[in-house]
């Protein structure tokens, strides 16, 4: 597999790349100072330099206005020293531009400017002039009609002055980036040590699987962090506990079925080569059938144990096919299949049709599982209450009945109570029932039923009038009566499917019309 690329060097991700969150801290925090040093330094200089010109400036023409004064002074030879500054210079220009210096040094390079001046042309003149060798500051001003007093001052103290203080400023930053470097490292170090604590129990729990809890200092951000990575921690030890749990009752719960199926198979598989030799073993039809009911019972529970399993192992709901569903025909379903099941148990069933828009295979899958659950509890040789009423679906059975305590419990997944733990069974059935009540935006609630046991009540929005009758003003049409699906103990005929109603408002197709209108005639017959 081939090493991603580093980034090109203009990409603002490419400083980030190879480096650990320190170093990065490290770079931010000595990049920050070192350009908030620079910006002053430059600030600061810059200013210096202005006031020092400007006062310079100042200095210059007072001095040269004071000394203009004199009404002698164009014939005088003036000492520099009697201007109070060993490095200026005096000049006396003349308007047709000839020159004589007070000191007897070479004449500086004027220029228009002071020309002007002496001119009268201009009331005075600042402004620095380049000797070749040095640099200086030219001040003009008017002396005698026609003449110019000219004092420059060397600039040289000025730069010097402004280049110690450049390298000052220059140590000190730089020196003020390097401590704040070091301080951003040791700030990261320090900072980020419960951090790798963290990087090193994630990979020493990736490479070893030990769920080992971290200790939690202060009441920091990192101590938040820590407590959450514990809580994690104590979240995968659950699931890693019911995951182990769920796997041992399936196994438990798979291995019934599959022995007494390959039982029944192999007693089936002896019979027909007995027949084919014509030895005295002979299986008559009526037990040979009973066998095949049997391997037909056994596949339909291990397909029910495979399918709970995969409904819950889904984070999203499967598709389903929403039509008008009449409740009660789902219950005389799911309790005819029950029936079958647990044949030492009888059900007294009282239903009222109710209508609801959902899947018709889901919700009888979660009363079926309500079912089972209450046959399983129950006392043997007791009965099951079921009874429908506006949408209320109560289900009681006299078994021991469900602590208060566990009560919350029930409908998650892969729970199961420390009763139930010794008994065969996934812990699934009940997730299963919350998990397609929620998806019909309905409720479910478990208590105590009236002989002590468990009571199991879900509620389900609907109506108790057909669509149908929605749909058809005058009322139903007369149809021929559906057959009942329930004649035949509640199995639907060898390759019939469900009716799939339309995906858009809950409307039924015709032929799902007709039906649901027959099953809600069937209904008032029976309420």
């Amino acid at each position: 597999m081939r090493a991603a690329a580093a980034p090109p060097w203009w990409d603002p991700r490419g400083w980030r790349h190879g480096r650990s969150l320190a170093s990065r801290v490290t770079l931010l925090t000595t990049f920050a100072v070192g350009l908030a040093v620079t910006v002053v330094a430059l600030a600061v200089y810059v200013t210096v330099r202005v006031q020092m010109q400007s006062t310079l400036d100042e200095s210059l023409l007072s001095r040269a206005e004071q000394a203009a004064d004199s009404l002698a002074l164009s014939r005088l030879s003036v000492p520099s020293w009697a201007l109070g500054a060993a490095d200026v210079r005096i000049l006396f220009l003349t308007s047709d531009g000839s020159a004589r210096s007070a000191d007897e040094l070479p004449a500086l390079r004027l220029g228009r400017p002071e020309l002007e001046v002496a001119a009268g042309l201009s009331a005075s003149s600042v402004r620095t002039v380049d000797s070749g060798n040095e640099r200086y500051r030219v001040v003009a001003v008017p002396s005698v009609p026609g003449e110019a007093l000219v004092i420059a001052q060397s600039l040289a103290p000025q730069e010097l002055v402004l280049a110690k203080l450049g390298v000052v400023m220059l140590l000190v930053g730089a020196a003020g980036v390097l401590a704040a470097g070091l301080a951003g490292w040791a700030v990261a170090r320090n900072g980020l040590r419960p951090v790798r604590r963290l990087t090193t129990a994630a990979e020493e729990i990736a490479r070893t699987e030990r769920l080992v809890p971290l200790r939690v200092e202060g009441e920091d951000e990192i101590a938040r962090l820590a407590t959450a990575f514990n809580e994690m921690l104590v979240a995968l030890a659950a699931s890693r506990d019911r995951q182990r749990q769920l796997v041992a009752d399936a196994g438990h719960e798979l291995r019934t079925p599959l022995t007494s199926l390959r039982t029944n198979i192999d007693l089936l598989m002896q019979a027909d080569r007995a027949d084919r030799d014509g030895s005295a073993l002979h299986l008559p039809p009526e037990a040979r059938d009973e066998l095949l009911e049997d391997v037909r019972a056994q596949a339909e529970e291990l397909t029910t144990l495979v399918g709970d399993l995969v409904e819950l192992a889904r984070e999203e709901a499967p598709r389903q096919h929403i039509a008008p569903v009449d409740l009660a025909e789902v219950v005389d379903r799911a309790v005819a299949r029950v029936r079958r099941r647990a044949t030492d148990k009888a059900f007294d069933v009282e239903t009222a049709s109710w209508w609801v828009v959902g899947d018709a295979a889901s919700l009888e899958r979660a009363v079926t599982n309500l079912l089972d659950n209450a046959a399983k509890w129950g006392s043997e040789g007791g009965v099951v209450d079921v009874r429908l009423r506006d949408g209320l679906l109560v289900v009681d059975d006299d078994g021991p009945g469900i602590a208060e305590a566990d009560r919350p419990h029930v409908f998650e997944r892969f729970w199961r109570s420390p009763e139930a733990r010794a008994l065969p069974g996934s812990g699934l059935g009940l997730a299963i029932v919350g998990q397609i009540v929620a998806r019909h935006a309905g409720t479910v609630e478990v208590s105590a039923s009236p002989s002590g046991g468990a009571r199991l009540a879900v509620q389900l929005p609907g109506t108790a009038v057909a669509p149908a009758e929605a749909d058809e003003p005058g009322g139903p049409a007369p149809t021929a009566p559906a057959a009942d699906p329930r004649a035949d103990g509640g199995r639907e005929p060898e390759g019939a499917e469900a009716p799939r109603g339309q995906d858009v408002d809950g409307a039924a197709q015709p032929a799902v019309r007709r039906r649901l209108a027959s099953a809600r005639r069937q209904g008032a017959d029976r309420s």
